[in-house]
This record gives C-alpha cells, structure tokens and sequence, in this order.
C-alpha cells in the first residue's frame, strides 16, 4: 500500500505524442517523441531572449500492441511525467505512458477526451 502523500508525488500529465520509432533489435520497445506542453528560455549572447517548446523522449514496451506505430502520432495520452530518467537499451527514457492490459491480450492507453489540453495535470 502506498500513502496519499506518495500518491500525490505522482505527476500524471496530458501529453501528444509528436513522433514515433521503433527501437531497432527490440521486440516491444518504441521511442516516443511526447509534447507536455513545456517550455524552455534561450538567450543569446546580445541579451534577446526566445522561448522554445521542447518534448520528451518516453520508451515504452507497447509496440506489440500497434504493428503500425505511426497511429500513434497525434494521440494525447496520460503519463507519468516526474520519474527518474531511465537508460533503457541504450535509450533515455524521460516519463512513462500510463496503459492497461487484461490477461486475455485486450489493451488501451489512457486517453483524456477532446477537450483537455496538452499540459494538464491529472488532480
């Protein structure tokens, strides 16, 4: 069992997957490109300052699951945004993408609807 303090330490966040590759020499392993809606300050060296948006890299186990990655590109999803970055086959993997799976092979990823945008976090 885990307290409600722990379970508050969870950052769930909505993100859209940008990107998706598979990761050579692995069976189940994809490389997602994820936007949070995050971004980031750059000066240079005259003082002008330029906010870009970046994304994270997420490995996950799920490729078995869509022999065709590419459907994935677009999808908001929920995930796990404030875990330890984690090598994973030579692979940083910077979150986790939150799924569920029955022991007869049925499997869905969390999704909010429509409505909810990039960036919101699960309260």
């Amino acid at each position: 069992m885990i307290t409600l303090e722990d379970l508050k330490k969870i950052e769930i966040v909505v993100g859209k997957i940008l990107s998706v590759e598979k990761i050579p020499d692995t069976d189940k392993l994809l490389k997602l490109m994820v936007d949070f809606a995050e971004t980031t300050e750059i000066t240079d060296e005259l003082g002008n300052k330029t906010v870009i948006s970046k994304s994270r890299q997420i490995v996950s186990g799920i490729s078995l699951y869509f022999p065709d990655c590419s459907v994935l590109i677009g999808k908001k999803c929920m995930f796990v945004a404030n875990l330890e970055p984690r090598i994973i086959r030579g692979v940083e993997s910077q979150g986790m993408i939150l799924a569920v799976s029955t022991e007869d092979g049925k499997f869905s990823l969390l999704q909010p609807n429509d409505e909810i945008p990039v960036g919101t976090r699960a309260k």
